[in-house]
């Protein structure tokens, strides 16, 4: 509905729609209403603040968050932000190439002849950051470090997992990864 709400303003996007939408619309509290985010960046704590607070005042409103990447994922306020939405009914996934796709047929204004694409994050960060975003649920500490000094350059990805990680994420989750593999048994 409303397109790069971001462009031009120093807000994050998040506080930009919410601010749209409870000015230029009417809203009527006991009219149910289900929205739907594509984001690059998961919200910050602020924003995470502001989300909840505009959920309690519209409490008939369901929100479900995608997302490309989870934004400043080691700082503990943005991971305590992300918990506090889950806990409010706030959905977040991390974006798989099916979202991914819809996103980009649907929002992106590609060049006539461009229609085709290739997801910009591979799929293998895409399962990455859905496993940080786990450990995020989870409360447990952070198990991926990324490491990039600037646009230009190879963006590195560090995977570490303690004991606490392997025994409370679910084993699926881990292996879907592809970097950790069921042990193989010799008789």
């Amino acid at each position: 509905m409303w397109r790069n709400t971001g462009k031009n303003t120093a807000n994050h996007v998040e506080l930009n729609f919410i601010e749209k939408f409870t000015s230029e619309r009417r809203y009527c509290p006991s009219t149910h209403c289900s929205i739907t985010w594509f984001l690059s960046w998961s919200p910050c704590w602020e924003c995470s603040k502001a989300i909840r607070g505009f959920l309690s005042q519209c409490p008939s409103v369901t929100l479900v968050i995608y997302v490309t990447r989870l934004f400043w994922h080691m700082d503990p306020q943005n991971r305590q932000g992300l918990r506090d939405l889950l806990k409010s009914g706030v959905t977040v996934r991390i974006m798989r190439a099916p979202e991914y796709d819809h996103c980009w047929k649907n929002f992106v204004n590609y060049p006539p002849g461009k229609e085709d694409h290739w997801p910009r994050y591979p799929e293998l960060w895409m399962k990455l950051y859905e496993l940080e975003l786990y450990c995020i649920i989870l409360s447990l500490p952070p198990c991926l470090k990324i490491s990039r000094r600037n646009q230009k350059q190879l963006t590195l990805f560090r995977l570490t997992l303690q004991n606490c990680h392997y025994q409370i994420i679910p084993p699926h989750i881990l292996l879907d990864t592809g970097l950790i593999q069921l042990p193989v048994i010799w008789r």
